[in-house]
């Protein structure tokens, strides 16, 4: 056995004092959430907690009272010594005890608290142990094993402490010695303050109590609560599978640290939005070794109007739906020049400032709140995918403007669809009321026309107009810098379908012949999202040119990268007279929602199509409205079991359409009554 001197170990300790360092690390502050005008979405903001410092919670302990007891044993007047020992804990613990029964009356169980108190004393107890172990010449064996001692796991520490010092009193005086350590003057959390009421109350009921104090620690919180809840998302308990990996130290997550949860953008911008925490470090003696300052996260910036965003949740909430209709609906606003999403709504929604107590109550609804319905949620389109389908028809010359497909007041042949005219009323079709080509088969919504000329195009070429105008194909929501980083998160919008077999190599699986004719009526195997729906709406509102929709204001924001989508003027023309004779020519299926709008004095033209499905049912209603500046909007809302897209999402899409104009996005809002203006001035 190689026998090592004590003059060995003094010096290997003291090469190793600045590898047992203490340290103080503060909480990261995570950075805020803002919409495009600055309005704060999401915020670190105090909140108030009760904070016990450990020279109160080790009277709980009895490992501290039992070394303190021997040490007084051993004292010239040891029954002096005892006696004042018995004194000192007694009074303690009923200061403790009364701590105890103040935390109850907030709300608190004895027991939560009681276990609280307990984990702060095993903490300190296995530091001091720790230290213990290092101060008295430790195995050089387990030293030279882990080359480093802050490597060393506790266990093993406390294992070699044990062989070291088998006599469980001398273990007990020795880590009692260690008295120095930063952990042991610290303020621990014991308590929540949940209101204002409380922490004015603890202030009252704690004030005499040496050892207890009130300290803020950042909460997030939302304050529009309920708004762009599945956009904004929340924030939850690290856990591994929701944390980013962090070279920095000082950016990895600690007990008790929050981190974003799918799929909202508090998980997608974790990286942006979470801060540096700031640290002072201690040797062993106290000595300061280093601070580093806190770096606060990042803002980001949402393209949301949060108070348009609202203004639309509320009117779903409240208009006097049909009793058929369920409360799962969504709406998606975006300017078109800029493809910048103003409004994406998914409800029902949850509170986000309780969603972390809700959790289990909103995962298991059967409403599916926590789904965002805008970007994830695929639906049939029902007739609002016939603007498109004579798109397809006209640029593959599969027909002509001007060619009727004719509608008579008949069943259609068997295995086709029926018009849906001739459906409700038995002895009308479409042939009735005009010549069936495809601007009128636009207003009037013709099953029948929509069926045969789908059915004309070849499969894939329809797939490939559908690709053109966004259908089929997820969209990248995430920041650049968030796309461009090692984290690469993203909301992974649902990409729709377009195909009756899987696809490959991300292109679009086969679609069957025999499906084109459902597929021109926007059932059968179609399914797309409201937010693809609002995209392929601005894409023809400009014209033809398509650009990804946006979610994050960047300040390297370049202009939108508009793709042409290789149409003809005469197409885009022919599209647009018919859905603007849907929503302002009598006949057309949204006629009578939009019929008393004073939209025409404020500048406004509204283009717009109706859809209703069924297996399952749910009626739909997309368009754009746009003013003689060129300013312009697109607009999608769905209500699922919904039984008409023109009595069911008609007047929605009309009022957000309001909503848009009262808010400045396009329109002219007319000058005040020159009496009310001298009231005004008066005032």
């Amino acid at each position: 056995m190689q026998l090592i001197s004590r003059s060995y170990y003094r010096d290997k300790i003291a090469q190793l004092k600045a590898q047992r360092i203490s340290t103080h690390e503060f909480q990261t502050v995570r950075g805020n959430i803002v919409d495009r005008k600055g309005r704060i979405l999401a915020t670190d903001e105090p909140e108030f907690q009760l904070h016990i410092n450990y020279q109160l919670t080790q009277y709980a302990d009895e490992r501290v009272q039992r070394a303190a007891l021997l040490r007084a044993r051993r004292r010239p007047d040891a029954q002096a010594a005892v006696a004042g020992v018995q004194n000192d804990f007694a009074e303690g613990q009923s200061r403790l005890q009364t701590v105890i029964e103040k935390c109850v009356q907030f709300g608190a169980e004895h027991e939560k608290i009681a276990d609280t108190i307990d984990d702060i004393n095993n903490r300190v107890w296995n530091i001091r142990q720790f230290i213990a172990w290092i101060r008295n010449e430790p195995d050089e064996r387990v030293l030279q094993a882990h080359g480093s001692i802050s490597s060393i796991p506790a266990s093993v520490a406390v294992a070699a402490f044990a062989d070291q010092f088998p006599d469980e009193q001398q273990q007990l005086l020795l880590t009692a010695a260690v008295s120095d350590i930063p952990e042991m003057r610290d303020n621990w959390p014991l308590l929540d303050l949940e209101t204002d009421d409380d922490t004015f109350t603890a202030q009252l009921e704690f004030l005499d109590i040496d050892g207890v104090e009130i300290k803020p620690r950042g909460k997030r919180h939302y304050p529009y609560g309920s708004a762009a809840a599945q956009t904004i998302g929340w924030v939850g308990p690290a856990t591994e599978a929701f944390e980013l990996d962090w070279d920095d130290e000082l950016q990895s997550y600690m007990p008790g640290d929050v981190c974003g949860r799918r799929p909202g953008a508090e998980y997608i911008c974790e990286a942006l939005l979470r801060g540096r925490r700031g640290m002072v470090v201690y040797d062993i003696d106290r000595q300061l070794i280093r601070r580093t300052e806190p770096q606060l996260g990042e803002d980001i910036k949402l393209t949301l109007d949060i108070e348009l965003q609202s203004d639309i949740e509320n009117l779903l909430l409240d208009w006097p739906h049909d009793p058929n209709c369920s409360d799962r609906m969504a709406a998606v606003v975006m300017d078109v020049q800029t493809a910048e999403i103003l409004a994406m709504v998914s409800l029902p929604s949850y509170d986000l400032n309780r969603v972390r107590h809700d959790y289990n109550e909103l995962i298991s609804d059967a409403n599916e709140p926590m789904i965002n319905k805008a970007i994830n949620k695929q639906y049939p389109p029902g007739s609002i995918i016939k603007q498109l389908i004579l798109i397809a028809g006209l640029e593959s010359g599969k027909v002509t403007p001007d060619e009727v497909i004719s509608c008579p007041p008949r069943a259609a042949p068997r295995g086709w669809p029926n018009c849906w005219i001739f459906n409700r009323y038995g002895w009308l079709g479409h042939d009735d009321q005009w010549e069936n080509n495809g601007r009128n088969a636009l207003k009037g919504s013709c099953n029948i026309y929509f069926s045969q000329l789908a059915s004309r195009i070849e499969p894939e070429e329809l797939q490939q107009w559908l690709l053109n105008f966004g259908f089929g194909r997820r969209f990248e929501l995430a920041p650049q810098s968030v796309r461009n980083s090692t984290a690469r998160r993203d909301f992974h919008t649902a990409p729709g379908i377009i195909s009756t077999g899987p696809g490959q190599d991300g292109r679009p699986g086969p679609l069957r012949r025999n499906e084109l004719r459902w597929f021109g009526i926007g059932q059968g195997n179609l399914r797309v999202t409201p937010l693809q729906v609002v995209t392929s709406t601005a894409a023809m509102a400009r014209g033809g040119m398509f650009s990804q929709p946006r979610l994050f204001i960047e300040d390297d924001n370049e202009p939108p990268n508009w793709q042409s989508i290789d149409m003809s003027p005469r197409t885009v023309d022919v599209v647009r007279d018919g859905t603007y004779a849907v929503v302002n020519e009598r006949g057309g299926t949204a006629f009578n929602v939009f019929e008393e709008t004073d939209f025409g004095k404020l500048d406004v033209t509204v283009y717009g199509k109706t859809g209703t499905t069924q297996a399952p049912s749910n009626a739909w209603f997309e368009g754009f409205a746009e003013d003689s500046d060129g300013r312009a909007v697109s607009v999608a809302v769905i209500i699922e079991q919904g039984r008409s897209g023109a009595n069911d999402a008609g007047p929605l899409a009309r009022e957000i359409i309001k909503f848009c104009i009262e808010r400045g996005y396009l329109g002219q809002m007319p000058e005040p009554e020159q009496e009310d203006t001298e009231i005004a001035q008066s005032l």
